[in-house]
């Protein structure tokens, strides 16, 4: 396709980066082949933040870079990675963010994306049997800078492949979507974590996430330090509450809680309670009819706690809104229960 015929690039972030990171490394996206990696490994690609730049770090390579740095290519051709999806899931932006490349980012990218069952057979990612489609055609990459392109599919995808033109490179790149997973396959006797970003929950909103972002509560595995939490500011005001909304992957029944203040010692909350409503837009109008499900509960320091028995609401919901008393941080929320039959 014609560089005349491509979008404008997005000047400014836009909505879809508050969608799921398909890529991310911690949510479980790998970055399987790279064509070239020479200066910089392929598996920063999906790493967290934006990239740092130490400015007297080298390697026996040359300078170290917090991205993936392809070499000068002196042959015909350009350079390519192939990122596997934590989950399939439908595409719809990107950021293919240069920070900290120069001199040294490439002028272009374009991306193509496959749906694979099984990936495991495959021995060459540039093989003619792979259906690979063009979701974002060869557009323009500032240096230095969050690109920012939608993706011209809606269809499900399980795997992408990022092209660079030439070479060059890429601090990171975003895969921004909706999780896609069959709920028709999921036993309705199956306790699932109605929550998890894997399955396809969301944070949609909170009242405050001064130190961390909300989005991490519903991370795999445990935080792997306090930043990897949903932590809020030191709150003055008596009787304060924080809270955050979070959409649940499929309305179910909820039957274990488990809130987890790992690495939070000094700065926990005192207690929490959980509501849940059946809501869409009344939820971030403010408008929803919210019940309690679990209580308030007292919390303690770096540590999970589990409540069965506490909870006090078996109705199937939508959406659920964690309390916490006064303020403070919390690294995991897990929501067990069944999908609505």
């Amino acid at each position: 396709m014609a560089l005349s015929t491509v979008k404008e690039i997005i000047k400014t972030s836009p909505t879809f980066t508050h969608l799921t990171d398909l890529a991310a490394e911690r949510l479980g996206g790998k970055v399987l082949f790279a064509t070239d990696d020479f200066f910089a490994e392929k598996e920063n690609l999906i790493k967290p933040g934006r990239g740092i730049f130490i400015t007297d770090k080298y390697t026996d390579r040359g300078k170290w870079m917090d991205g993936w740095e392809s070499r000068r290519k002196r042959t015909p051709g350009h350079d390519w990675a192939v990122i596997q999806l934590a989950t399939p899931g439908k595409i719809i932006g990107f950021d293919i963010d240069t920070n900290f490349f120069l001199g040294n980012h490439p002028p272009h990218a374009s991306i193509e994306a496959v749906y694979l069952e099984d990936a495991n057979p495959v021995t060459h990612w540039d093989s003619t049997a792979l259906t690979w489609k063009e979701i974002l055609p060869k557009s323009h990459l500032d240096a230095g800078s969050q690109n920012f392109y939608e993706s011209n599919s809606d269809e499900i995808f399980t795997h992408i492949r990022l092209h660079i033109f030439p070479d060059g490179g890429v601090a990171r790149l975003r895969v921004y979507g909706e999780v896609f997973k069959n709920w028709n396959a999921v036993n309705a006797d199956e306790q699932i974590d109605l929550a998890a970003a894997m399955n396809g929950g969301k944070a949609i909103a909170c009242n405050d996430m001064f130190f961390s972002a909300m989005s991490n509560l519903i991370m795999p595995n445990r935080g792997v330090n306090m930043g990897d939490g949903w932590e809020t500011k030191r709150n003055r005001t008596p009787g304060n509450r924080d809270w955050v909304i979070l959409k649940l992957a499929t309305p179910g029944s909820i039957e274990k809680v488990i809130v987890d203040t790992c690495h939070f010692k000094g700065n926990y909350p005192d207690t929490c309670s959980i509501e849940g409503c059946v809501s869409d837009n009344e939820v971030i109008n403010n408008k929803a009819e919210w019940q309690m499900i679990l209580p308030v509960q007292k919390l303690s320091a770096d540590a999970e706690h589990t409540f069965t028995k506490e909870i006090m609401n078996s109705s199937v919901f939508s959406h659920v809104r964690l309390n916490i008393f006064p303020d403070g941080g919390i690294s995991r929320l897990r929501l067990l229960g069944k999908k609505k039959n």
